[in-house]
């Protein structure tokens, strides 16, 4: 594998991904970023007292009938940044992240962000209803599989919105891993040696 290959990871809530995602890193002894994004382009943006749940919300504010996002929102007696400019800050340090060297980013758009990048590799996960019910109940504090697929609701729209693409679009991704029937460590040898051949 080329030696500053940037991999990014999509995924269906209750697939593992992110399990995946950390196991990659690991095996490629390279960083993995997800939530410190939020974080670091909250702070570019000037609002470091905001809680998680905060944070959260000021990203996930694509409204789900009309797909419109709201252009401020407001957390005690001040005004947050748009939801846009969240987003236009965390494309900002995912490409900063992409050119310091390479990583493993869940998440984030960042398969869109980093879509002109040549050392870029995308990939999406998914499983099956069967598994991710399982792991909702396992893994997930019992969460079910309707509670699963309002995640991926969310996950779809913001994507949807943000990219102008379909989430989960076996076209937007260079590969698409089913985590249903494999380990997730021997999924992640697969993804190496593929990511090997093909780039």
């Amino acid at each position: 594998m080329n030696s500053n290959t940037v991999i990014t990871i999509s995924r269906q809530y209750g697939c593992g991904g992110r399990e995946l995602a950390e196991i990659l890193a690991k095996k490629l002894n390279v960083k993995l970023y997800d939530r410190q994004i939020v974080h670091i382009a909250a702070a570019k943006l000037g609002i470091n007292d905001l809680s998680e749940q905060d944070l959260l919300d000021l990203e996930n504010t694509v409204h789900p009938l009309t797909l419109t996002f709201m252009p401020f929102h407001s957390f005690g007696t001040r005004m947050g940044e748009s939801s846009r400019g969240m987003f236009l800050s965390e494309a900002s340090v995912v490409r900063k992240l992409a050119n310091d060297g390479p990583c493993v980013i869940l998440g984030r758009c960042a398969d869109y962000v980093l879509e002109d990048m040549s050392n870029h590799f995308s990939i999406f996960v998914c499983a099956n209803d069967e598994y991710r019910e399982k792991r909702g109940k396992e893994v997930y504090e019992g969460k079910t599989l309707k509670e699963l697929d309002a995640e991926n609701e969310k996950r779809a729209r913001y994507y949807n919105y943000y990219t102008g693409k379909k989430w989960g679009e076996a076209s937007n991704y260079d590969l698409i891993v089913n985590t249903s029937n494999a380990p997730l460590d021997k999924i992640a040898d697969a993804i190496i040696e593929y990511i090997n051949t093909v780039k």
